[in-house]
């Protein structure tokens, strides 16, 4: 066991622009971002500068926000048990924010505008302070608008109070994110006036033939026609493609190719951050088999594979151990297979390993739509339009499951007033038909906000997620993760909450229970200390990485004392999956899905979390919180 009192304080962490351009030493190449050589200091208080400045991606230049004029931002390393302060200033012409994802802290101090404060005005300063509750691998950004993406997030590590239960010898930070020139408010404009603007993977009529020689002539008319009358591509993976996006690590597109340092035989510890605004990637190395020893900040036990699947927000730690005198290519695909971030593991600066080309993009099925496709009849169906009856699934001729899984142990037929959720009026003209038994029940709004609902979800933890299904090595799960500690709360749920995740993926209007975060006015309601179990329901054909605020929740995943403790869970298309919940901080805490331009569309909710004797709201109607006020824009 290697003892890390390498502590980096404020001096270090956030000192002025790195000498390459607007890296930080961390996220230099070579030996400069081994975090090995990091001095031991006691610093607790932090100044931070949010700016403007131009960036150098892959030699092209484009319009960033930096922090402390540095791109990604500086490495923030903490210690456990310590209270830190943060004072940042906002130089920019607009509103900003941190928000630091994953932290146990005041909910006046989450860094949600709208939510917890009214956010950072140009000029001025906010001064966050709060204790660290916990040790791992987390992560900061902006939550005002889309400055996500140009460039404001960067790593935090805190060092655990107690002897580190992982072994390592060396250690980088590994942040993976995106990039577009074009800019951020440009890409979602035109993904609001054509959702599949950067959709350049359309089936051709070369894949229409070989689909006809595979499964016959019928077969691949009724597969043409069903997907043309729902007005939906089977290739639709991701709305952001690398037809605008630069994928990055540490800030260096694939010609850059980040490289770090290795003596054959070391243990080295990557802490890999999905820090992007609309990428899940598959990362691996294609020669080098990988163990993942903490998901999300926490501790699990051991598991070794050889690619795993990161969504939006979420953190995997895992220990390499190179044995060869070689070089080692890190590949991070986008799931749609439309490009990649590449890095290098090397013993000297300069060697490189073959790039392996792109896979195959994998096609969506009926599985991502939620229904049996073997069961079901395809004439006559419009999902196009959501008015229409004919949108309805339940009104398709599916035949029901006989027995489609349900994490949650619950039936389904659940009624949300009974538990305090979004128990407002609902317009029964808008509502799904009452499901076939054995359905899935929708109860709430449709309108044109939801264009299509899961009839027959099902379990999916045990899969790997798209394109990754038939490869031919170990790939990550969640059903592998155990955490390494039991869990501290095994108590069962006293309750469940419902949540479905729903768009009209073609107006490009995605929410929560058919309901935009403008059209929302009450919130979720938790009780301290309660445990509660909230299920979430797919009813769209996209993964969506899904984050709370405030609280980490236990993944219902087959185990009992061990069940993996996240912040953030990507829900793949047409899943239905269960988390447990303790809430133990009393205030409001942002629920979204992490895909940025999702979230700024709609899909974004607040969870109050309640004194347990008090039995009503936090939330104060004159307060202008939860009251159409998006903090993410005014879309």
């Amino acid at each position: 066991m290697i003892s890390r009192r390498l502590f980096l304080g404020a001096s270090a962490a956030v000192g002025g622009a790195a000498t390459t351009g607007l890296l930080p030493a961390w996220a230099q190449s070579a030996g400069a971002a081994n975090l090995n050589g990091l001095r031991a200091l006691s610093g607790q208080i932090f100044d931070l500068t949010i700016g403007h400045a131009n960036a150098l991606i892959d030699g092209q230049a484009g319009d960033a926000i930096t922090v402390n004029d540095q791109l990604p931002a500086p490495l923030l390393r903490w210690r456990e048990g310590d209270e830190i302060t943060l004072r940042v200033h906002n130089t920019l012409s607009e509103d900003t924010s941190i928000h630091w994802h994953g932290l146990l802290l005041p909910f006046q101090m989450d860094g949600v505008p709208g939510v917890t404060f009214p956010g950072i005005r140009p000029g001025e300063t906010f001064t966050y302070r709060f204790p660290i509750r916990q040790a791992g691998t987390y992560w900061y950004h902006s939550h005002s608008g889309l400055q996500e993406q140009m460039g404001h997030y960067g790593p935090i590590i805190i060092e655990p109070a107690r002897p580190d239960p992982v072994a390592y010898d060396r250690e980088y930070v590994v942040v993976l994110s995106d990039y577009t020139f074009e800019g951020p408010h440009r890409v979602f404009e035109k993904l609001m006036k054509m959702s599949d603007t950067y959709n350049f993977q359309q089936r051709t009529l070369s894949d229409f033939v070989e689909s006809s020689r595979q499964n016959g002539l019928l077969s691949a008319l009724r597969d043409r026609t069903m997907w043309g009358q729902m007005r939906m591509s089977p290739t639709d993976i991701s709305d952001v493609t690398a037809a605008t996006l630069e994928y990055l690590v540490n800030g260096h597109g694939p010609a850059d190719n980040w490289t770090g340092l290795f003596t054959p035989g070391e243990r080295v510890r990557l802490r890999f951050i999905n820090a992007s605004a609309m990428t899940i990637f598959n990362v691996r190395f294609p020669d080098l088999p990988m163990t993942i020893v903490q998901a999300d900040g926490l501790n699990v036990q051991p598991v070794e594979i050889d690619e795993f699947q990161i969504g939006v927000a979420e953190t995997y730690d895992v220990i390499v151990q190179p044995q060869d005198d070689r070089a080692y290519t890190l590949m991070c695909e986008s799931i749609d297979r439309s490009g990649f971030a590449r890095a290098t593991l090397a013993p000297r600066t300069g060697m490189v390993a073959a790039v392996p080309p792109l896979r195959p993009r994998p096609t969506l099925t009926m599985q991502d739509m939620g229904m049996d496709h073997g069961a079901m009849g395809h004439e006559g169906m419009d999902h196009g339009r959501p008015s229409s009856p004919s949108a309805d699934h339940a009104a398709m001729g599916h035949t029901p499951s006989s027995g489609s899984p349900n994490t949650s142990g619950h039936s389904g037929h659940m009624d949300h007033a009974s538990m305090g959720h979004d128990a407002q009026p609902v317009n029964e003209t808008h509502m799904s038909p009452m499901p076939i038994s054995g359905q899935q029940r929708h109860d709430h709004p449709r309108g044109p906000g939801v264009a299509n609902v899961a009839m027959q979800p099902t379990s999916r933890l045990g899969e790997p997620g798209a394109g990754l299904t038939d490869v031919d090595h170990r790939v990550l799960v969640y059903t592998d993760l155990k955490s390494l500690e039991r869990n501290p709360d095994t108590r069962p749920p006293g309750r469940e909450v419902e949540v479905h995740l729903t768009s009209n993926m073609e107006r490009y209007m995605w929410s929560f229970d058919g309901r935009r975060w403008s059209e929302v006015v009450d919130p979720i309601q938790f009780y301290q200390g309660e445990r509660v179990r909230l299920t979430m329901v797919n009813d769209t054909m996209m993964p969506h990485p899904i984050h709370l605020h405030g609280m980490f929740f236990d993944v219902v995943n087959g185990e009992s004392a061990h069940k993996p403790r996240k912040h953030t869970i990507t829900v793949k298309p047409g899943e239905k999956l269960s988390v447990d919940v303790t809430p133990e901080d009393v205030g409001d805490w942002a629920f979204h899905c992490h895909l940025l331009y999702h979230m700024h569309a709609g899909m974004f909710q607040v969870v109050s979390v309640l004194p347990e004797e008090t039995g009503h709201s936090m939330h104060d109607p004159q307060n202008g919180q939860h009251q159409g006020h998006n903090p993410h824009g005014d879309h």
